[in-house]
C-alpha cells in the first residue's frame, strides 16, 4: 500500500485554464496617460509593475507566445502609460511604467508617478499588482519604496521573480526564502513568491494558473 505521505501532490486545476487562456486572444488596448482615459471596470485587472528593465514587457510576451505583443527595449523606462492588452475577453493585463529609473524629464516621471499612485488607490477591479523582481539582485530598496505604497493603498500584490535563468540553480532557493522573509510583515502582500524566466519557461504555467485563479475569484 502506498503511503500517504508520499502521494504526488493534487495538480493545481488552474493550469490548464490558464494555459487556454493565455494561448487565445491578447491585444493591446490602448495606451492610458490620464485617469479619465481608464476603460470601464467590467472586469479584472492583472497589473505587472518593477524597477526599468526587469522584463515586464519580456513576461507579457512569454505568457502569451507572442514575441513583439509588447515591445521590449533595452532602455530603461521606456513603458511612460498604463498600457492595457485584453485577454481573451476575461481580464485586462496592465502593463505599469517602470519605476527606479527613467530617461525622461523630472515632470513627465513625476505626472506617471501620479498617475500610478492614483490608480492603486481608485481601481476597485484590480485584482492583483504582480511586482516584478529581478532575481539576480532581489529586493531593493526603491522594490521596498514601492511596496510601502501598496501597503498604504491596501492593493494586493504578489511577488515575481524574473531572470531565473541567470543565476545558479542553488541560489534560487535561497533567493525565494530571502524574499519571501521580506514579505511577512507586509499587510497586502501574498504570501507565495512565483519564480520565471521568460527565455528558459520557467514558471510561466504557474504564473497563468495564478492569474486564471484571480479571475476565477471574481466572478
Amino acid at each position: 500500500m502506498t503511503d500517504p505521505a508520499d502521494a504526488a501532490p493534487p495538480e493545481d486545476p488552474f493550469l490548464e485554464p490558464g494555459r487556454k487562456l493565455f494561448a487565445g486572444r491578447c491585444d493591446f488596448v490602448l495606451g492610458v496617460a490620464k485617469l479619465e482615459q481608464l476603460p470601464e471596470m467590467d472586469r479584472p485587472e492583472i497589473a505587472l509593475a518593477g524597477r526599468s528593465n526587469v522584463g515586464k514587457s519580456s513576461l507579457v510576451n512569454a505568457l502569451t507566445g507572442r514575441k513583439t505583443l509588447a515591445k521590449t527595449s533595452n532602455t530603461p523606462g521606456r513603458t511612460q502609460q498604463l498600457n492595457y492588452f485584453d485577454l481573451g475577453g476575461q481580464a485586462y493585463v496592465v502593463d505599469m511604467p517602470g519605476y527606479g529609473y527613467a530617461q525622461a524629464p523630472v515632470a513627465q516621471v513625476r505626472a506617471w508617478t501620479s498617475l500610478v499612485k492614483s490608480y492603486l488607490r481608485g481601481r476597485a477591479s484590480l485584482a492583483r499588482v504582480f511586482v516584478l523582481i529581478d532575481a539576480r539582485h532581489g529586493l531593493k530598496e526603491v522594490d521596498a519604496d514601492v511596496l510601502d505604497l501598496l501597503d498604504q493603498a491596501a492593493s494586493s500584490y504578489q511577488i515575481v521573480l524574473t531572470k531565473l535563468d541567470q543565476i545558479k540553480e542553488a541560489d534560487r532557493g535561497p533567493r525565494i526564502a530571502e524574499t519571501l522573509n521580506a514579505l511577512k510583515r507586509r499587510p497586502a502582500a501574498f504570501p507565495e513568491v512565483l519564480a520565471t524566466s521568460s527565455r528558459d519557461g520557467i514558471g510561466l504555467s504557474e504564473f497563468r494558473a495564478a492569474v486564471m485563479r484571480l479571475i476565477d475569484e471574481r466572478r
